[in-house]
């Protein structure tokens, strides 16, 4: 499987989402987005877009003073 690196931090909303809405628009189906992201406001817009999209948040946390986000794309 594809392990797709995001690394978001310093970026404010609505950048974190719609970056990460671009690089699952190209994914394979399957992939692994690892997003990293500074932004307080993706804890609350990446689970959101990933319920629209339909794709799944396998691991969410923070670490560094940063949040991170496991997204794999749905097929």
């Amino acid at each position: 499987m594809d392990s797709i690196p995001l690394d978001l931090r310093g970026l404010k909303c609505p950048l974190p989402v719609l970056r990460v809405r671009k690089a699952l628009g190209t994914a394979r189906p399957g992939s692994l987005l690892v997003v990293h992201c500074t932004d307080p406001m993706a804890a609350i817009d990446l689970p959101n877009l990933a319920r629209e999209t339909g794709d799944a948040i396998e691991h969410q946390g923070d670490a560094d003073g940063a949040l991170f986000f496991h997204i794999r794309k749905a097929s």
